[in-house]
């Protein structure tokens, strides 16, 4: 029962729109952490780096996994809803963390202390959009719903 719900989409045009915007935005996220792509740290450095604020290895593992495969998957349209779900989660911590104290807005013009929190409003709504109602058009779920 829980997978059939897990799975369960429509042909939605907009939700594979969606599930591409927020896959591709995070991918490159999830890669520097994880290997080191896009001038990103890599695995270790980014497991030091968030020890540094409190966070135990097990946690930041799963947030690079979240941001590496989970974004992979999303694209593929693979259980978007857990992915979208985890990294909703994950934005939350870090805007709450890191984001909310510098005001809305990023920093496009470098003239305040730090990014605000629009960029991960952003990632809420298409988040919240893939965790109601599936992965959408050209998914592997719509493929495996369909077979069910």
């Amino acid at each position: 029962m829980f997978l059939k719900y897990l799975i369960n989409t429509d042909d939605s045009l907009a939700q594979l729109c969606n599930r591409l915007a927020l896959g591709i935005v995070i991918f490159p996220h999830g890669a520097q952490k994880v290997l080191g792509w896009f001038g990103g740290p890599g695995p270790a450095k980014t497991i030091e780096i968030f020890a540094g604020t409190g966070f135990p290895a097990w946690s930041v593992m799963i947030l690079m996994f979240f941001e590496f495969a989970g974004s992979l998957l999303l694209i593929l349209g693979l259980f978007s809803r857990v992915w979208a779900l985890g990294l909703a989660f994950s934005m939350a911590i870090c805007m709450f963390m890191n984001h909310v104290q510098n005001g809305f807005f990023m920093n496009w013009f470098g003239n305040q202390k730090g990014e605000g929190f629009e960029y991960h409003l952003l990632i809420f709504g298409l988040a919240g959009a893939l965790v109601l109602c599936g992965s959408g058009r050209f998914s592997l779920d719509r493929a495996l719903a369909r077979k069910k």
